[in-house]
């Protein structure tokens, strides 16, 4: 007789997997790491004593396992490519696709470049639509925590990608039916 776990955790791989994958590879940068990563979080996840009653409930508790392994993935590899070299300096030059996101590669070799908190923080408040708060009880950080690593790789990202400056937009006349015209930005 299977135990509830055991259903949960087959209907979560079997229902949820490609996207929890995909959204992985959205947090940590690569595809090959993703499914890595969403492995160590499932066994984590469903061998501790946490208990769920719903798919959503342990979807939320894998993602949140996710994020704050990427973030530990990070920080171990930080730590040893400073024991290795420290003269070296890395940068990412490239990132493998990351099917279902539909983002530019120039994106995602952005979104490479950041931090692993501000990766994480940008994923999901912007990518995902979490609140403040949503992302900050997932990563297990502060609001305001959250609020900082945002900005920080938001801006990143416009440094990044040649953000959008106020002489880029143009305005357009716009003629209502009253016969005033005025001028809205496109």
């Amino acid at each position: 007789m299977a135990r509830p776990w055991e259903r949960l955790l087959e209907q979560l791989v079997h229902e949820r997997y490609s996207t929890l994958v995909g959204w992985a590879a959205l947090v940590c940068g690569s595809r090959e790491d993703a499914q890595d990563l969403l492995q160590d979080a499932l066994m984590a996840t469903f061998s501790s004593r946490a208990r769920f009653s719903t798919l959503a409930e342990a979807e939320q508790y894998v993602r949140r396992a996710v994020a704050t392994r990427s973030i530990d993935v990070a920080r171990r590899r930080g730590r040893e490519r400073t024991a290795v070299g420290r003269v070296a300096s890395f940068a990412p030059s490239t990132v493998p696709g990351v099917e279902g996101h539909h983002l530019p590669t120039d994106v995602l070799r952005a979104l490479a470049g950041l931090t692993a908190r501000e990766r994480a923080c940008v994923v999901l408040r912007h990518l995902e639509d979490l609140s403040v708060r949503e992302t900050a009880g997932l990563l297990g950080i502060s609001d305001g925590a959250v609020k900082r690593y945002t900005a920080d790789g938001v801006a990143r990202l416009d440094a990044l990608l040649g953000g959008v400056t106020d002489a880029d937009h143009e305005t357009l006349p716009v003629h209502p039916r009253g016969g005033a015209t005025t001028e809205v930005e496109r």
